[in-house]
Formats: C-alpha cells, structure tokens, sequence
C-alpha cells in the first residue's frame, strides 16, 4: 500500500511571534525560524504506526514549498517516513489554498497514493481548506478529526472524534484522512533515524514536472486576497462577582440576563 502524508513548514510557533508583510500581507518567513509544523508531527506518527500495522506498505512525505523546506522534510524521513517529494517553484509564492491543494493532490495522483493523511489545519494559516480541496481533486472520499485509522480489506475505517465521544466511519480506498489535533503522541527522531535519514530517497520537483501551468498557482491563480490586516479589538474587562453570600444569585440573575438560562 502507498501512503503518503502531506505536511509543511511553517514558522516556530513557540519561538516566532507571528508577524505580516504589510506590503504583501503575507506571513513573514525570513529571519525567523522555521520548523515542521507540530501538528504534521503527530499525523506523521499516526501515518508510521498504521504502516507498520498494515505491513508491506511505504510511506512518502510531500510537501509543497521554498528549497528551505528540505529540512522540514529530512526530519519526517528521521521520524520514519520512506521518502519525501517537495514541489519547490518561484511560480507557487502567493498560492492559496486551492493553489496548494491543486499541487499536491497533482503529486498524489502521479504517485498512484492508496492513502492520504492530513492534519486538521496548519499552525500558520488554520483554514483547514486544503485536504478537502485534496480529496475534490482526485475524486475520493474524505475522513475527518480521525484518532484511530484501520484499514480493513479495500476500506479505511475511522474513530472520528465528536463532541460526546466518537463515530466510527468508514470508506473506499483511497482516501484522504484528516487527522484529530493531539490524537497521536508525537514521534522524537533517534540519532539513528536522524543519520538514516541522509540516505533515504528525496526528490524535488517543479511545476513542468507535475504538468501545471503557472496561471493556476501562486498570486496568479490564487482566488483568495487578502484585501487589510487590522489589530484585534480589545476585549472588554469582564465582571468579578465577589462571594459575600449572595454571590449564586448574582450569577444566576446575570445569567438571566443575557438568556443563558
């Protein structure tokens, strides 16, 4: 079987206040540190544990980015993953969603990719667009908020997470599967793993490579802009109900008040 997860660098979030170009409006990634994305730490580890389940499988990371994105992809190859595909292009600078959903399910599809595994979101741009735009391009189903992945016979099965508990849920393969932030304890590469790494497969491709033309990615295909960029407003101080004996019936009538009861 052939796995593939897809993942992405993206700026430390716990080193890195977050800060937009205000010319472009975009993120800035220079001069900050860059880092594989936390959230695709823990799909990685849930696409390994169902790999070596499975058996007789292989499983590749891609990702689409800057040449700089080598290293977020070198450390999935420590963590476990077989090998690793990076679409990198000057065109693809300003891609939304759609642009960046466009090429790596182009990739996905060129691969024959049995099985997908997503995060939920990144930790930069949180649209959580892009493995559904993955699955709507290659016409295949997709599993969401999964902490739990099976594959029996030709289906995936899932324990999707809900509010009260979890659904189990089901379809043919391949498939997308989105994973559930936290449901995986994250994989830390082994010196061994980091060492292994430097000889397993890693490829770089570009747009001429995957047969996309220029004008469906990047600022010029994209179908999102960002049109301003404004600071949060401030939260109003809320109100401090002290117990001098009558403080539940404070709360009850403020509750009251605004209908919450």
């Amino acid at each position: 079987m052939k796995m593939f997860v897809c993942i992405k660098q993206v700026p430390d979030p716990n080193t890195t206040v977050p800060k937009l170009d205000p010319t472009t409006k975009r993120l800035v990634r220079t001069g900050v540190s860059l880092v594989l994305d936390p959230g695709d730490e823990s799909t990685i580890s849930a696409a390994i544990k169902l790999r070596d389940k499975v058996g007789n499988s292989e499983l590749v990371a891609v990702s689409m980015g800057p040449a700089s994105a080598q290293e977020a992809m070198r450390r999935a190859l420590a963590m476990g993953a077989d090998r690793a595909i990076l679409v990198t292009d000057p065109a693809l600078a300003g891609s939304d969603a759609v642009g960046t959903a466009r090429v790596l399910a182009s990739v996905l599809k060129k691969e024959g990719a049995d099985l997908v595994f997503c995060s939920t979101e990144s930790t930069d741009g949180y649209t959580g667009m892009v493995p559904g735009a993955i699955a709507e391009f290659l016409g295949i189903p997709q599993l969401t908020f999964a902490r739990e992945v099976n594959i029996e016979g030709q289906k995936a099965v899932i324990k999707r997470v809900i509010p009260k508990g979890y659904q189990t849920v089901e379809s043919s393969l391949p498939a997308v599967v989105t994973i559930a932030s936290g449901s995986f304890e994250a994989i830390y590469p082994t010196m061994k793993g980091i060492m292994g790494a430097k000889k397993k497969p890693y490829t770089q491709m570009s747009l001429s490579d995957l047969g996309i033309d220029a004008s469906q990615v990047g600022e010029a295909g994209a179908r999102e802009q960002v049109l301003t960029v404004g600071s949060a407003e401030a939260r109003a101080a809320g109100q401090i109900i002290k117990d001098d004996g009558n403080a539940a019936q404070q709360i009850a009538e403020f509750l009251q008040r605004y209908q919450l009861l």
